[in-house]
């Protein structure tokens, strides 16, 4: 937007109200751009789970190589003193075999959460992740305002296992409200016996995979319900989920667009 000027040609300086609602267009343009960004990965994910699972395997694995090599030169001095020094093909080593773990870990838990026959189940999984998505990039700005927290470190550190307890708690209340409908073992018997081809896909094993883990989990609150009751034995499930091995995914995503908002932020604002 042009600025105004005065009858010699001189830019006017911006007054308190323009300055105001340049702020607000800022911010809702910011803000649109992140929600556009989460459903951009949402739908990436639901549409194309090939595509999804080896993006997020690459970016989890490129992320983590610089993250946990930066990591280790911080960590060795408090355990080892001067070792640190001479670590250098150590400290690379360690945080290449590191960085490449959570990205087999990000990569597979993205191919069977997001891959499947059944699509009214696979879309409301995708709206539980982008909800975790959000939630992860909104936590990640406010604690970059509030403590200015590094959005790509501590999201790539501390971030997942918040994220995938948070994705378990929706699969959980999906199930609970019948949104979800849940397979009974019998069921899943029948299906592997009888249904599934001598050569499944990649879609067909997914499928049968998610069921036996909501199985599983059904069988653990049945397990702690002869010990506990049944609210403690299902939030012990709920951590107890393969589920929240999804929080290495949406911990990926969720600091990336938190990184994006805040770059935005400081050169917008």
């Amino acid at each position: 937007m042009a600025r105004a000027r005065d009858e010699v040609g001189r830019p006017v300086p911006a007054t308190w109200g323009d300055m105001v609602i340049f702020r607000i267009l800022a911010n809702a343009i910011i803000m649109a751009a992140e929600l556009a960004a989460v459903i951009a990965v949402a739908a990436l994910a639901f549409y194309h789970p090939f595509i999804f699972a080896a993006v997020t395997a690459a970016l989890a694995f490129l992320f983590g190589l610089k993250l946990e090599v930066a990591r280790l030169r911080y960590e060795l001095p408090f355990y080892f003193g001067g070792l640190a020094r001479t670590a250098g093909l150590f400290t690379g080593i360690v945080g290449f075999v590191e960085a490449a773990f959570k990205g087999i870990v990000a990569g597979f838990a993205a191919l069977f959460t997001f891959s499947g026959t059944n699509t009214d189940r696979l879309f409301l999984v995708t709206v539980v992740f982008g909800i975790c998505v959000y939630a992860g990039a909104a936590l990640l700005r406010y604690l970059s305002i509030k403590s200015e927290a590094l959005p790509m470190r501590w999201g790539y550190f501390r971030l997942a296992p918040l994220l995938g307890l948070l994705f378990s708690i929706g699969m959980t209340l999906l199930a609970v409200t019948g949104l979800m409908p849940q397979s009974s073992v019998s069921d899943i018997g029948w299906k592997i016996i009888f249904e599934l081809p001598e050569r499944p896909s990649i879609e067909q094993v997914s499928e049968i995979l998610f069921q036996v883990k909501q199985a599983f989990d059904q069988f653990v609150v049945t397990m702690l319900s002869q010990v506990v009751d049944e609210g403690a034995a299902r939030a012990i499930a709920v951590v107890l989920s393969v589920n929240v091995l999804s929080g290495f995914v949406s911990a990926v995503y969720a600091a990336m667009i938190s990184q994006g908002v805040r770059r935005a932020e400081e050169t917008l604002l």
